[in-house]
């Protein structure tokens, strides 16, 4: 079993990037087992926001990724903003990137290639190592990018779904609270001699000015019946 593990653009990881990056962690560990004269794998995602979850297949490895992320230098962030694929032959012979090139070769990294996948605003790439110079030259057209290829595909399902149980969260809560909404909004008419827009644009500056959600305004004017609340509600009008 390979020895994987979730880093973090910081070393940490949210419960929002907890999904991607077990997504992430299956694709580094698959595109080894599948790659001759690999000694191992990264993975990243980026969205264009700050947090970026990654994996390692192995410890030795976690360096070579946060230095790039950190530093905007190395094969990852010329993957990213490029769209195509970073090969390196022999670390020991090239002179680009001397950060993250002193962290591989203090790895025992001598060749390295990096794939993107680009899917609906997400890029995902993904890094192959050797101990060997020269030894992933047909990496980059193996299973590994098919695997890369549906790995960026499931995550943006996975995104489409949250997002999708998100909203339908959203439509039940405004479902149930809609009826004391309406409630309270038939007390401040009341009270006011408005009509229900009025009403309804009471209550949203009710919400405002004491930073407190609508639905719970709305419960409180509810159970109190709005007694007591006559002279406040007027200077709202």
């Amino acid at each position: 079993m390979l020895d994987t593990e979730h880093i973090g653009h910081l070393g940490t990881e949210s419960p929002e990037s907890a999904l991607p990056a077990r997504r992430l962690s299956e694709l580094a560990e698959q595109a080894v087992r599948c790659t001759s004269d690999c000694c191992g794998a990264s993975t990243t995602i980026s969205n264009g926001g700050t947090e970026r979850p990654a994996a390692v297949t192995h410890p030795d490895l976690a360096g070579l990724v946060s230095v790039q992320l950190n530093s905007g230098e190395g094969p990852i962030p010329v993957a990213v903003d490029g769209g195509e694929t970073v090969e390196t032959g022999d670390l020991l012979r090239m002179e680009r990137w001397p950060q993250y090139r002193a962290v591989a070769l203090d790895a025992g990294v001598r060749s390295c290639v990096t794939m993107p996948f680009r899917r609906a605003g997400l890029t995902v790439t993904l890094s192959l190592y050797s101990f060997r110079p020269d030894a992933l030259e047909d990496a980059a057209h193996g299973p590994a990018r098919a695997l890369g290829d549906l790995a960026a595909s499931s995550l943006v399902r996975d995104r489409s779904y949250r997002a999708a149980l998100t909203e339908l969260d959203q439509l039940g809560t405004a479902l149930r609270t809609r009826p004391v909404i309406d409630q309270a909004c038939g007390i401040i008419m009341h009270v006011l001699a408005c009509d229900a827009d009025e009403a309804f644009a009471v209550l949203r500056r009710v919400s405002q000015g004491t930073n407190r959600k609508l639905s719970d305004v709305a419960s409180s004017l509810v159970e109190t019946r709005g007694r007591g609340l006559e002279q406040e509600l007027v200077s709202l009008a």
